[in-house]
């Protein structure tokens, strides 16, 4: 940052339209802003928005959405397409941003998967990065803050500030290092996938994949877990109460499992609570009904992981071991690439696979395939495993 565009120590907290507009119209030709959000949703099904943390290189605010009457020049500016919005671990700021606003911040920028591609290992953290990148010791006393409170303090406020305040001071030193290994172009795939809505929806008719457990269930009792489920999610929508609320998985589990017609027998699962019972066994029983109702061709499909013999389990162990040397080779955790059960399933021909697709294929994928294909071996020479092209 230039010296006269040096972020400001204090952030302050902006609760009126007013102030939301000039902040914004601030920022509105910054080539890239930091974002984070502060939500709570331990009581209610949708996230409640508390607090948006927003820096430029010379500017910075955390936003009361309790207190500004219209939120609309945020939209403006997470619509504008010229500006990159970086974000630490983005996922929940997304889904949280998509519902309130109904748009993604595109294009975006997510500093935690670019990590994995500079050898920071797997999902770390934003302290972690901070201490990395410029040498701070940033303060955990208020990760467990509750942010629907009020009024939130100055040390609340601040903390909250330095997810962003740091946020604009790495993503340079990020990109230089990108740079430097020649991967910037490669989290592309990555960061379309995170702003694809579809991740966001939530698909009624496959809820039921959700439930642990669900796997112990014969094909007709999918069918009444998954009507339950979709039961479930209406009113928790309706309520905006938690899933486990309305009904808890395992008791979801248990009645689909019984599959009980009437009252009684309602009343006899073990677990259920009387209360359950007696305000929903009505709604629940034509749940089951309506589930039984139904031809066997539109009953829920299991998936069922098909074994693999010996010698596929053997390729997989080789498979496994030419991702970690050639992820040794780019000092990159090779979690952060594949795992067994992706190298499983490219054994088995399963489409629509990571490792097949963006940075990861380039990086792994490309030298599995051309393995699986017998064009390159395995060899064990002067104390060291190397992949070779295949001679014979």
């Amino acid at each position: 940052m230039s010296d006269s565009q040096t972020l400001s120590d204090t952030c302050p907290l902006i609760e009126s339209t007013q102030e939301l507009t000039t902040f914004c119209e601030k920022i509105a030709n910054a080539e890239y802003i930091a974002i984070d959000t502060e939500f709570v949703r331990d009581k209610t099904y949708f996230s409640k928005l508390c607090l948006i943390q927003i820096a430029s290189p010379s500017d910075i605010a955390c936003i009361d959405p309790f207190k500004v009457d219209d939120l609309s020049a945020l939209k403006v500016v997470f619509a504008n397409t010229t500006q990159t919005k970086i974000f630490h671990a983005a996922r929940q700021d997304l889904e949280i941003l998509y519902s309130d606003f109904g748009l993604m911040p595109a294009p975006m920028f997510d500093t935690q998967i670019a990590a994995t591609l500079l050898g920071l290992g797997e999902q770390i953290g934003y302290g972690n990065m901070v201490k990395h990148y410029l040498d701070i010791n940033l303060a955990k006393q208020h990760a467990r803050t509750d942010w629907e409170l009020r009024p939130l303090s100055a040390e609340q406020l601040e903390y909250a500030a330095n997810d962003v305040r740091y946020l604009i001071q790495m993503y340079p030193l990020v990109l230089q290092d990108l740079q430097k290994y020649g991967r910037q172009s490669w989290l592309e795939n990555d960061f379309a996938q995170l702003l694809d809505p579809g991740l966001y929806q939530v698909n009624n008719d496959q809820l039921w994949q959700k439930v642990s457990g669900n796997q112990k269930l014969r094909r007709k009792q999918l069918a009444v877990l998954q009507q339950l489920c979709i039961w479930r999610e209406e009113v928790a929508i309706k309520k905006n109460k938690p899933r486990k609320w309305i009904l808890s998985d395992n008791i979801a589990l248990s009645i689909a499992m019984a599959m009980p017609t009437s009252k009684p027998k309602l009343a006899n699962i073990r677990g259920i609570n009387k209360a359950t019972v007696d305000k929903d066994a009505d709604t629940i029983i034509r749940c089951v009904k309506t589930a039984l109702d139904k031809p066997e061709e539109q009953w829920p499909i299991p998936h069922k992981k098909r074994k693999l013999d010996k010698n596929k389990e053997a390729t997989v162990d080789a498979l496994l071991a030419i991702s970690k040397l050639k992820a040794n080779e780019h000092n990159i955790s090779v979690g952060a690439i594949v795992n067994r059960n992706e190298l499983e399933k490219l054994i088995l021909d399963e489409p629509d696979l990571a490792i097949l697709s963006g940075w990861r294929f380039n990086l792994v994928g490309e030298t599995l395939v051309q393995f699986l294909k017998n064009n390159l071996v395995l060899s064990y020479s002067n104390n060291e495993l190397r992949i070779i092209k295949n001679e014979s």
